[in-house]
């Protein structure tokens, strides 16, 4: 049976016109016109004294058809469909449209597909048409058939590829890009447009459609409070009167201008500005312009629209309300040297991450698979006059001496340390893996919280490289609430202030622990060491929460004169009770890991701990009973966390310093060992020398599929996981609490509260303070609600300890999740996991990083994790020792668990 034709043309219907604002159609299919023919319909020109058509060649391949109608409704009104009709068989027939694809930017152009057999129908949904002002009543119904009838649908942004992913079965989000070089023509030094030359500086401008979307009072506010501020505003109007904008002495409307001239334009602004409203027509935009202001490398100032916020807000300058955007203004006019610097080289590196040319070549290589491609390309369509033939891409498979799966911290400082050569991907639309941060009203969330801290002066000296000035150090205060009083972390070491009772349980208990049983039986696990006081006070007080937020690098004491208890715990919940007693234990250790870890505790073994059993202080655990505890205090005392822009600022830092080339939205479907290859969901496929992966092993092995043997396979199934839900609640008042993370071993649904609000002044907008609340679950431990009903039961916590009040009003309220959190230390995890690590280095493949080796890393160890491995790739002889393993060792004062030292 013969293959289907390839895909030759592409009939396009359009709401827009080719000649009104250069924007993603035209950026799109212009760059598709180089492998197809693109038949261009805009909607028809209405009330016009006679019927006609309009034929245009804008470019090479491309013709755009403009229809005239007598008929005075505006749009694909159902009183010009049949004459459209007609018209679109008559361009069929004449220009020999044979294979050809259809493709809507507007539903209401549905009726026009009645008689034609298009090879696949293609909906790029690049807006919220339905949100627009006066949008035709029939546009929803429209638009559901559409997305029946569709084989392939394109959003312009996240937050629309969230409204529509649920509605179709093959939805591929494609925000807004840029056409870099273009916009760069604005750095030329000396540059400016004629009609802008006379006025004074500082100019702040605008560029695009000036309609409802834009928050006129907002300009108007904006050109009031500094009449020395020139405000240049660039692009038609329409949709609205044109005698409701504002009109100042400094607010200047220069009108549609070609898209050649808007690089001079914004060479002679200081500030480029996106005063967009916050209604229902802006919900769901994703401006082009935000991608072309930071190829121009000029600050930028704009209102919280949400593609903007999510993607870019620790670029942008984002303001929540007029004033701010005002003030926001001011800043971004003040920023010394080296803030400008700084914001340049992140502009142009996310400038650098995206194309249009990539966006339509993934585009393009989507529509084919719909129609399997011919081997042969003697049935490439004729090109009409002046194009090139388009280019066989499909095909086409680049190959890097490195291929890098997952752009978090690992994957990150990998790509830093192998430079030129290597290709990262990210399945995300921004780098950071679980270390990437959310803006929502203003609130900066992180997913779970982080901090930076590390006894390594390599990564100290990377935190400077990453963040230079844009960091904010304090004095850690971490707290435990339980008992209905705050105790300081760790717990055995800060008793003062719980009940008699519970105080007594958890120093006889760790007495007993040591010496063995007051009443003089047996002791559950004797001891022969030294009970001498002196041999007490070596050791130093150490947490006792297996949960990653470590709060000093202290060694945990041997026993004395080298003895060692008769029998190492089995299992982590005996480790607890030989190390801690059953006080500490009952009242703490207990029942807070059982909620962190989500799984029973005597299934996790205990090397992540450092595979010895330490001793308590007791000295000091008395001590921390009689009287209150102070605040901590030397280098271990302090932690780091980016001062603008969340923990998301320190992955981007990376952006500017990668000499390899960046995927994002870049999701591996297919990972083969045979040919080195490795195939992404859009069809592009990498080969590569070497492999490094920082996913989490159980998915590579899911993607490398059957090439891996059964036993391979069920190893990696088998590896257990705990997930964790992050709720953050932005609440209406300022200073909720002066802590920086809260301990929760009783009954809240979250066992942590990370105060985000609290890790720097710049994570909250004015009035306000955000709170995460995390939550592990796993098939053990499912979580007890979902949506909506989970956010109010942390809510209905927070009241209930204390740290809320019922009159506290919630102005933001989100949620993320974190599918693989913590990995878990069952007794067959090293097996497993050395079995599959050595499948896989024999095979070019190596694993980098907490998910991929599955081991117990933080932000820190996870630079280190990709240095190491960057070191032995580069060596291009894998041993079979993993030499790029992290030494936990190396980042601390010895071994042991006081070294995972950060959140």
């Amino acid at each position: 049976m013969a293959l289907p034709a390839p895909i030759e043309s592409i009939i396009v219907f359009s709401h827009l016109r080719w000649s009104f604002v250069f924007q993603r159609p035209q950026q799109l299919l212009s760059r598709l016109a180089r492998r197809y023919r693109i038949h261009f319909f805009e909607e028809p020109v209405p009330a016009q004294a006679e019927p006609g058509l309009v034929i245009d060649a804008p470019s090479p391949n491309v013709r755009v058809y403009r229809p005239h109608s007598t008929a005075a409704s505006a749009g694909f009104h159902d009183d010009h469909i049949p004459a459209l009709q007609q018209l679109v068989r008559d361009v069929i027939r004449d220009e020999h449209i044979e294979n050809y694809a259809v493709w809507f930017y507007s539903p209401m152009a549905l009726p026009l597909m009645q008689e034609l057999t298009p090879l696949a129908v293609v909906y790029d949904c690049m807006d919220e048409l339905a949100a627009f002002h006066n949008a035709p009543r029939q546009l929803l119904q429209r638009e559901n058939a559409l997305l029946k009838r569709a084989d392939l649908v394109f959003t312009g942004g996240p937050s629309l590829y969230r409204s529509k992913r649920d509605r179709h079965h093959n939805v591929h989000c494609f925000p807004s890009s840029v056409d870099a070089d273009h916009f760069r023509g604005a750095l030329v030094p000396g540059e400016d447009h004629p009609l802008q030359q006379a006025l004074a500086k500082p100019r702040l401008g605008y560029f695009g459609v000036i309609d409802e979307r834009l928050d006129l009072e907002l300009l108007a506010q904006l050109a009031d409070a500094r009449a020395d501020w020139q405000i240049c505003m660039v692009g038609p109007v329409v949709k609205i009167d044109p005698g409701s904008l504002p009109q100042r002495p400094n607010l200047h409307y220069f009108g549609q201008q070609p898209y050649d001239d808007l690089p001079r334009f914004i060479a002679g602004w200081q500030v480029c500005l996106q005063p967009f409203a916050l209604n229902e027509a802006t919900r769901f935009i994703s401006p082009t312009k935000t991608l072309e202001y930071m190829a121009a490398e000029r600050p930028i100032v704009s209102t919280a629209i949400t593609d903007v916020v999510e993607p870019y807000g620790h670029i942008v300058r984002i303001a929540n309300d007029r004033s701010a955007f005002v003030e926001e203004c001011r800043h971004a006019l003040q920023m010394s040297d080296e803030e400008a610097r700084a914001g340049a080289q992140l502009m142009r590196a996310q400038a650098a991450s995206t194309s249009w040319e990539q966006t339509a070549e993934k585009m393009g290589a989507l529509l084919d698979e719909i129609t399997p491609k011919p081997s042969s390309s003697a049935n490439l369509p004729a090109t009409i006059e002046g194009s090139s033939p388009r280019p066989e891409v499909r095909t086409a498979c680049r190959e890097y001496s490195t291929v890098i799966i997952g752009a978090g911290p690992t994957g990150l400082s990998a790509a830093y340390h192998l430079g030129e050569g290597s290709l990262l991907l990210e399945q995300n639309e921004t780098v950071g893996g679980w270390c990437r941060s959310v803006i929502d009203g203003g609130f900066t969330f992180d997913y779970a919280g982080h901090i930076m801290f590390s006894n390594d002066p390599y990564v100290h000296q990377m935190y400077q490289r990453l963040l230079g000035s844009n960091v904010h150090w304090q004095d850690r205060e971490a707290w435990i609430f339980s008992k209905n009083v705050y105790t300081r972390y760790p717990f055995q070491g800060a008793l003062h202030g719980l009940p008699p009772d519970v105080l007594k349980e958890c120093i006889v208990g760790a007495i007993e622990a040591r010496f063995g049983r007051l009443d003089g039986k047996a002791p559950t696990n004797p001891d022969p060491g030294d009970s001498s006081t002196a041999s007490c006070k070596a050791e130093s007080i150490t947490d006792c929460c297996g949960d990653g937020v470590i709060e000093s690098t202290a060694r945990l004491a041997d026993p004395p004169n080298g003895a060692r208890r008769t029998g190492e715990p089995a299992n982590f919940e005996e480790f607890i009770y030989k190390v801690w007693g059953t006080g500490v234990a009952k009242h703490f250790a207990i029942p807070y890991n059982r909620k962190l870890w989500a799984v029973p505790l005597t299934e996790m073994e205990t090397s992540w701990l450092g595979g010895r059993v330490p001793l308590p202080n007791l000295e000091e655990m008395i001590e921390g009973a009689l009287r209150p505890v102070g605040k901590p205090v030397g280098p271990n005392a302090r932690f780091g966390y980016p001062l603008r822009g969340g923990f998301q600022a320190l992955m981007n830092g990376f952006l500017p310093l990668l000499e390899g080339e960046v995927r994002t939205h870049a999701q591996v479907s297919k990972v083969s060992t045979r040919t080195h290859t490795v195939t992404l969901t859009d069809g592009s496929r990498y080969r590569y020398r070497h492999l490094v992966s920082t996913a989490p092993l159980p998915k590579l092995i899911e993607m490398i599929g059957a090439e891996a043997p059964e036993e391979i396979r069920a190893a990696a199934r088998s590896l257990r996981h705990v997930s964790v839900r992050c709720v953050n609640l932005g609440v209406a008042r300022e200073q909720v609490t002066d802590k920086h993370w809260i301990y929760y071993p009783e009954d809240t649904v979250f066992h942590r509260i990370f105060v985000q609000g609290n890790a720097s002044p710049l994570c909250n907008p004015p009035g306000g303070f955000g709170l995460t609340c995390e939550i592990t679950y796993s098939p053990d431990k499912p979580l007890p609600c979902e949506g909506e009903a989970l956010i109010e039961r942390c809510i209905k916590d927070c009241i209930g300890v204390g740290l809320l009040l019922e009159s506290d009003r919630i102005l933001v309220r989100n949620q993320v999740d974190m599918p693989y959190a913590y990995v878990v230390y069952d007794h067959v995890r090293k097996h497993n996991v050395e079995l599959i690590r050595q499948w896989l280095l024999k095979r070019s493949i190596l694993l980098a990083g907490r998910y991929s080796e599955w081991e117990y890393y933080n932000s820190d160890h996870a630079f280190i994790a990709g240095k190491k491995v960057a070191e032995a790739v580069r060596r291009s002889a894998v041993s079979k020792e993993p030499a790029y393993r992290v030494s936990k060792g190396a980042a601390a004062d010895g071994p042991g668990v006081a070294e995972r030292a950060t959140l």
